[in-house]
């Protein structure tokens, strides 16, 4: 099958070496430079047991038509609105599409697209960008995805395409898929990203713990979840099994980079706004990661 997949970074790279074993995959790359590296060197995957360079067709977005049989998109939230616009300048839009995005703000974009099948998804592997070319697999888990719009058979395909070490699950409801990886997110992300720390320290520090728990209580009273413990449940879990990680938002925050804060903790205030109801934590975690957004990017000029 021929796989396009828009956004080279730790997501786009990672899927991009795993799905090339068995399918015709082109990465688009947000410069041309990145591109001219990737073919060049291939893409260098980093395992726990091995090193391997993986060779993969690279193009510079501008370059992108949209013609491959499925079409991936690993962009960050803010680099969406980007891309959804060029699909408005193709004449003919994608036929399958699926996006890995983290948070549930970009729902709204996608009522409008006209592309036949559109998923969504979740992802559960580590992943790190060391470089242009580079990626570390720290932590294998699976890829969730859901119709967003259309019907799963391409999807089958998309499993098809994938391998014992990068699984593919397929779930019935969209938005629990996401409101399930959105919780955890909203409280993982934003108070390592705060800390400075580790995902395990969350869980390892009574202190930090009491903060989990505070926000998880707030986020839950916010989402009106039906099951809580469950889902306090899984944040802990998380917070053990990636012990060693460190949050993409954290890693955003020290590379000085826009953070995925508005799609996370933004939803989130929107949902208590609409509800009518008061979320002190949320708002003040939101400022401050975007405060530590704004001194990290003005910093870096």
């Amino acid at each position: 099958m021929k796989i396009g997949i828009i956004g080279a970074g730790s997501i786009g790279l990672l899927f991009a070496a795993y799905l090339s074993e068995s399918n015709e995959v082109t990465i688009y790359t947000r410069t041309s430079m990145q591109a001219e590296e990737i073919n060049e060197h291939g893409i260098l995957l980093n395992t726990a047991s091995e090193r391997n360079f993986i060779h993969i067709h690279a193009l510079p977005i501008i370059d992108w038509r949209g013609t491959e049989e499925f079409t991936i998109i690993t962009v960050k939230q803010y680099q969406l609105s980007a891309v959804i616009e060029m699909f408005s300048q193709m004449t003919n839009v994608p036929e399958n599409i699926l996006f890995l995005q983290n948070g549930m703000g970009h729902l709204k974009l996608l009522s409008h697209l006209t592309a036949s099948n559109i998923f969504v998804g979740t992802v559960e592997h580590g992943a790190l960008r060391e470089n242009g070319f580079t990626v570390n697999h720290n932590g294998k888990g699976a890829t969730n995805v859901a119709v967003y719009k259309g019907n799963s058979d391409a999807i089958h395909q998309l499993f098809c395409a994938g391998s014992g070490d990068f699984p593919f699950f397929i779930k019935k409801n969209y938005r629990e898929m996401l409101l399930d990886k959105l919780i955890v997110n909203a409280v993982i992300n934003p108070l390592t990203a705060l800390l400075g720390i580790r995902n395990g320290e969350l869980v390892e520090n009574q202190f930090y713990f009491h903060a989990l728990k505070q926000l998880f209580t707030e986020i839950s009273f916010v989402l009106k979840l039906t099951d809580p413990q469950k889902h306090f449940e899984q944040v802990i879990s998380i917070c053990k099994k990636t012990a060693q990680n460190r949050s993409s938002m954290l890693k955003d925050i020290e590379s000085n980079r826009m953070t995925e804060v508005d799609a996370i903790l933004g939803f989130i205030m929107e949902e208590a706004k609409s509800a009518g109801k008061a979320a002190p934590i949320t708002e003040s975690l939101f400022f401050v990661i975007k405060g530590k957004e704004q001194d990290g990017i003005e910093g870096s000029f």
